[in-house]
């Protein structure tokens, strides 16, 4: 099923695909009268298109209003710009429902003159690549490496992610190269890596050993190079690695392996190379890292805590100390000098290199207040100290335990940090952990009898392959079965809760768990790909793109630094000059101090305690685990902009088949309203029918073939003049008939008289919660057929439970009144709208959205994705078709209605944590900066010292990741585990 919904029509054909596939119950919707053939509605439903119009006429705001809102109204419109001051208009579309013509004629009929503008569109080449940063800190970080990759020329939208610390760019390849993007992070000040790109999508590196001169490194090169489907070949002599980008229909990584052995007469040696960049290697290197930088600081730290804190109390030790060198400089204090200097110039250094980087480019993070703070204390330290060396009577109180103390639990802090922050992206490493390492190939010979089995690595996979897998073995592949039944657990790719039983022409997924019987899959999917790549490359563009909610700790970010460095300076301002105007009693200073240094520790203490780490977790952290937890519950949840729209909705549309019903129509009795042998009828009405692609039509195909049950592919009577119009029905011409088969409003279109018989039946028909679909031939009702879709298990249940959420559900359907009634009575839905064309359901979405409603759809077909794309949140039913799976923004994997409850349950649940976070990372800030500038101080004598401050600022981001990790404990509504719903697979 996920092999299904996953396999979208812009990947097809970017790959090359030819392989066969399911065909999907739906009707397109195109202009009335518009004759469409099957190969030509596959190739219109790609990805969306942009279009560029000038347009003239337009004098105010107004005037752009009024086209914008126009184009809008069109279906299939994902994004329209008007720009008055240029006259020109830039619409986003989906060319299986509107194409440019519309778009411009639209515009015309406001009022105003469109051109379509050709050049600018077609030059353009959009390619996207995703960029691993290290070295951000904190939101300031993120937000300048945003804006510096946002300002470049040809990038057309750039997101940096904290959380992961990653950056996705979408680019002009035309304008821009990856190279570019990199140098433009790297000038930021941070390191940058290329993760991917559009382009690289099958692509596999080899690692040739026997190779000894850069020549022969080239002649491989050149072969692979030469051989059909290869796009790129790129060497490096040094690694001794070869990268190949290729077309996976037409080549794979066993001809390369084969190419280059035979290249040098059994001298070479290619193997996959070692997995090295990834997110784990990262991930473990960071922790490495800080656990590193951690250790080596105690190393000389806890000396200067017993020296300073311990030993000074311990009367002969201390004796020795205090023992003076030159002048007033003691021994305690040179050794206090010499173990915090390495803490804070070598160890520290990172902290330096932040800060000059940030004000570099204009900006503040922590690390400028970690840097501020430290110096702070350790040059006031070397001051006192030089100045008792230079001095006969001046007592020093240095600070040199502030610095390198304050140092160490930043590190810890951080060390902690990045394995709680690791712990955020586990849905995906699970995900990618699912495919097994090693996979049986198969070889066949003429007769499909076995001729060879071998073990292969699972990456040498390529299409076409013949597959065996044994019980207990994961599927390697995606592909199909052609030999063996068994049954598959499904439950980690789809979240199906049951083994899914599976035979000859079944697909299955990669990455899942053959259960008991031996299955020969042929490979249709492999690498980059299959289902599950697909499902890992959508979790982590979720994981990146921002909720709205973010922009209010991008904004707070901007001003948060330097608002810290005033009040800093202020607090010790305050308490200096307090302390030299006797602004309070000589008994407050404690005895190892004067009032400068008591000033000091409370200014570090307030630049310290203040962390902007807290406020920049709260909201990525918390949707990267409720997002992996929505994929491990069946929930493709598409970013941070999904999750907030979902956990306001109020109001769901749903449509019908397919979604309220199981989508498996089944003609259930037939009325002949003339003399006629009932096969000569199904034999018209199937060939007219069996163009169309709407799930009633495959009904009355799948039924017509009982008459002829000799044969497995009946071949039907040519239909000529196909016409298939949106939401009625469609007709043909068939062996000199006029056939039409549509709903009452087709016929009375046409002018086919209704005799008050067939409406007696229609009425009826629709009674039983039936659709009936009428016959005429030559303008004359001959026929009524009655289709029974049944209900989905457990779909009143839903729209009860949903009532008790606080969220009105309507049904907005293209069948019938009578039918469409009787379907929300007993699903318990009041408010049915029938007969509905795909704008109609759109203009639906659009009213409640006017009246206030934050609005969700579900649906499944073709002919929803204009209402998917129109409403708030959009959800599709995981074994729909392509277009409206690509048009939503929440995928139902398992097709069962429950999972609409789970979405809107976890979005709400994630932002409650959101929330939470924010109060905790606020709240910590308001309190903890008046105690750290001396607030308690007058009334307790309570101060905090500055590396007890640190170690507090340190806790508050930890406390934020570990609040989101607490999601990973989320569990669905008690009430839907108490149903007995069973998700139903459309095949």
């Amino acid at each position: 099923m996920a092999a299904k919904f996953l396999s979208f029509a812009c990947i097809r054909k970017e790959s090359g695909d030819l392989s066969p596939r399911p065909r999907y119950p739906s009707m397109p919707r195109y202009p009335k009268g518009v004759i469409v053939s099957s190969d030509e509605e596959k190739s219109m439903q790609g990805s969306e298109a942009k279009a560029l119009f000038s347009v003239v006429g337009m004098t105010c705001s107004a005037c752009a209003g009024s086209v914008e809102k126009a184009v809008k109204r069109l279906p299939g419109i994902k994004e329209a710009a008007v720009d008055v001051l240029n006259n020109r208009a830039q619409v986003m579309f989906y060319p299986a429902f509107v194409n440019e013509e519309t778009i411009r004629e639209t515009i015309d009929d406001v009022g105003f003159e469109a051109t379509l503008i050709n050049d600018e569109i077609n030059e353009k080449s959009s390619q996207v690549c995703r960029v691993r940063i290290k070295g951000m800190t904190c939101t300031s970080c993120s937000s300048t490496v945003e804006s510096a990759l946002q300002a470049l020329p040809g990038v057309q939208r750039a997101q940096v992610a904290l959380a992961t610390e990653e950056a996705e760019v979408h680019y002009d390849s035309k304008i821009l190269t990856c190279s570019q993007i990199l140098e433009a992070v790297e000038n930021t000040g941070f390191e940058a890596l290329l993760v991917s790109t559009g382009v690289d999508r099958c692509k596999i590196h080899l690692q040739i050993d026997g190779v000894r001169t850069e020549s022969s490194m080239r002649i491989i090169g050149n072969s692979i190079q030469a051989l059909p489907g290869v796009q790129d070949a790129n060497y490096d002599p040094e690694l001794k690695k070869i990268s190949v980008s290729y077309q996976s229909d037409l080549t794979g990584p066993r001809n390369f392996i084969e190419i280059i052995e035979s290249a040098g007469s059994g001298r070479y040696k290619a193997t996959i190379f070692p997995e090295g960049g990834g997110r784990d290697t990262h991930r473990e290197e960071e922790i490495k890292k800080y656990r590193r930088s951690f250790l080596w600081s105690l190393v000389f730290t806890v000396p200067v805590f017993l020296l300073s804190m311990i030993f000074m109390y311990i009367p002969g030790i201390k004796h020795g100390l205090d023992t003076k060198i030159v002048n007033m400089l003691s021994i305690g204090e040179i050794l206090r000098w010499i173990l915090s200097t390495p803490v804070q110039f070598v160890i520290g250094r990172r902290f330096y290199i932040g800060s000059y980087k940030a004000l570099r480019h204009g900006s503040a993070n922590m690390d400028v207040l970690i840097a501020l703070g430290t110096n702070a204390a350790y040059f006031y330290s070397v001051y006192s100290v030089l100045r008792a060396a230079t001095s006969p009577s001046f007592e020093s109180t240095d600070f040199f335990e502030t610095s390198s103390m304050l140092i160490s639990f930043i590190l810890l802090g951080k060390y902690l940090e990045v394995l709680a922050k690791g712990k955020t992206s586990e849905a995906i490493e699970k995900l990618m952990d699912l495919t097994p390492e090693t996979a049986t190939l198969l070889t066949l010979g003429s007769e499909g009898n076995v001729l060879n089995e071998e073990e292969i690595d699972s990456r040498l996979i390529q299409k076409n392959d013949v597959m065996k897998i044994i019980p207990g073995a994961k599927v390697a592949c995606d592909g199909f079965v052609i030999w063996g039944q068994s049954h598959v657990n499904e439950s980690m790719i789809t979240g199906e809760s049951g083994p899914v039983a599976k035979r000859k022409g079944d697909m299955v997924i990669g990455g899942t768990l053959n259960t008991n019987g031996v299955l020969h899959i042929k490979a249709t999917k492999v690498g980059s790909e299959s289902a599950l790549a697909q499902i890992v490359r959508l979790v982590e563009s979720a994981q990146m793109a921002k909720a709205p909610v973010q922009k209010f700790a991008d904004r707070i970010s901007k001003y948060f630094v330097p608002l810290v460095i005033i009040l800093s300076f202020s607090t010790w301002l305050a308490w200096f000059l307090s302390g030299k105007l006797n602004g309070y009693p000589k008994s407050w200073i404690p005895s190892s101090m004067d009032s400068f240094q008591l000033a000091l520790q409370f200014g570090i203490s307030v630049m310290v305690i203040a962390c902007p780490c807290a406020l920049g977790l709260a909201t990525p952290t918390a949707v990267m685990v409720g997002t992996g937890v929505g994929a491990s519950q069946g929930v493709l949840i598409k970013g941070g902009q999904a999750l907030e729209s979902t956990h306001k909705v109020n109001y769901i549309v749903f449509d019908k088949t397919g979604t309220l019903t199981v989508g498996k129509p089944v003609v259930v009795n037939t009325k002949l309203l003339k003399h006629m042998v009932l096969w000569d009828f199904y034999e018209l009405v199937a060939a007219a029918e069996v163009n169309s692609e709407h799930p009633l039509a495959k009904a009355i195909v799948e039924y017509a073939k009982k008459f002829k049950q000799d044969e497995e592919n009946p071949v039907w009577p040519e239909a000529l003049n196909f016409e298939s119009i949106t939401g009625h029905g469609v007709k043909a011409v068939v062996r000199n008939k006029e056939v039409i088969v549509g709903n009452k409003s087709m016929m009375v279109d046409h002018q086919v008289h209704i005799s008050l018989d067939a409406e007696e039946i229609l009425a009826e028909t629709e009674g039983l919660a039936q659709t009936g679909i009428l016959v005429s031939i030559d303008k004359e009702l001959v026929g009524i057929l009655a289709i029974s879709d049944p209900l989905k298990p457990g779909a009143r249940d839903v729209i009860s439970i949903l009532k008790s959420m606080k969220v009105r559900s309507i049904v907005v359907t293209g069948d019938n009144w009578g039918t469409a009634k009787a379907i929300a009575k007993e699903v318990g839905i009041d408010t049915v709208i029938a007969e509905a064309k795909p704008e109609h359901k759109t203009e639906k979405v659009k009213e409640l959205q006017a009246s206030g409603n934050v609005v969700a759809m579900v649906g499944d077909g073709i002919n929803d994705s204009p209402a998917l794309i129109a409403a708030d949140v959009g959800m599709a039913i995981g074994a729909g078709t392509d277009i409206a799976v690509e048009a939503a923004d929440i995928v139902l994997m398992k097709s069962n209605l429950e999972d609409v409850v789970t979405a809107i349950h976890l979005s709400r649940k994630t932002f409650f944590r959101i929330r939470l976070n924010y109060l905790w990372a606020l709240g910590y800030n308001v309190l903890g900066i008046p105690i750290a500038a001396g607030a308690l101080f007058p009334l307790t004598r309570f101060r905090l010292p500055p590396w007890i401050a640190g170690a507090a600022m340190a806790a508050s981001s930890v406390s934020v990741v570990c609040s989101s990790l607490l999601l990973k404990n989320y569990k669905r509504p008690k009430v839907l585990d108490t149903l007995e719903i069973r998700g139903i697979t459309v095949a």
